[in-house]
């Protein structure tokens, strides 16, 4: 079985041999809900790189405390290029599965879009209490996933707003079933960034795809077959993970 992991954005410096205190929600959720107790070897990340692997010497329920003695200290290099999933907005909890599926696979920031053919809409009023949502299905998708580093979540962009990030440089694609390349055989360029735009049920509009293409993103497809909003952006964001050697070790 392997070792849970817990975040703890406080979490500094440690060396081996010292005591690391893990509290609050975390805590409680390790102690009541996994039943972590002493002797047991679990991971505490800051969700920045930082990694201690311990022993927990103290499990106290009534407090919800625990203590672990740190066995190995691990300073993770943050992952380059950065892999970022621009997710339309859509229906049935399919926009917040893509991103549940995204983090588990690797993406390192993913930005709410409100794209034309959008059925659902984040008014201003709540956009920030949606994005909170999208935030901590990260989280628990990156404890899952037993990683060091928990994806952003940024505020929601407009089309144009997007537009105008393509401009700034980086590798853009667009999913879009009008491509004629392969997101397998597309040629990636040295660069910090390569983002994925996936569109709602409807589809990305024939002006969106103009507005991104002439800013520099370039149509691709991803396989034979047209996926869902909620599986598109994570098969992308897999195969590109593979391309650029992010699937070549695993944590134990």
């Amino acid at each position: 079985m392997t070792a849970p992991v817990f975040v703890d954005p406080q979490l500094s410096a440690a060396r081996v041999g010292e005591s690391v205190a893990l509290s609050g929600d975390e805590a409680r959720h390790a102690i009541a809900v996994r039943r972590i107790r002493e002797g047991e070897i679990i991971h505490v990340v800051n969700g920045r790189g930082l990694r201690v692997i311990g022993e927990v010497t103290a499990a106290s329920k009534p407090d919800s405390r625990l203590k672990l003695r740190a066995i190995e200290v691990v300073t993770e290099a943050a992952a380059e290029p950065r892999l970022t999933l621009i997710q339309a907005l859509a229906k049935g909890s399919r926009d917040e599965a893509a991103v549940e599926m995204a983090c588990e696979v690797g993406v390192d920031d993913v930005v709410p879009w409100q794209a034309q053919r959008s059925v659902v809409t984040w008014p201003a009023a709540k956009a920030e209490r949606r994005r909170e949502r999208w935030e901590s299905i990260a989280l628990a998708a990156a404890k899952q996933s037993r990683r060091a580093f928990v994806p952003t979540v940024s505020a929601m962009a407009t089309s144009r707003q997007l537009a105008e990030q393509i401009r700034s440089g980086g590798c853009w694609l667009i999913l879009h079933e009008s491509a004629t390349q392969s997101i397998l055989d597309i040629d990636l360029p040295e660069t910090e960034q390569i983002a994925v735009i996936v569109g709602p049920e409807g589809g990305i509009s024939d002006e969106e795809l103009e507005l991104f293409a002439s800013a520099g993103a370039t149509p691709v497809i991803v396989g034979p077959h047209v996926m869902r909003s909620s599986t598109a952006g994570p098969v992308a964001i897999a195969h590109l993970a593979s391309r650029i050697g992010r699937w070549n070790s695993r944590v134990d």
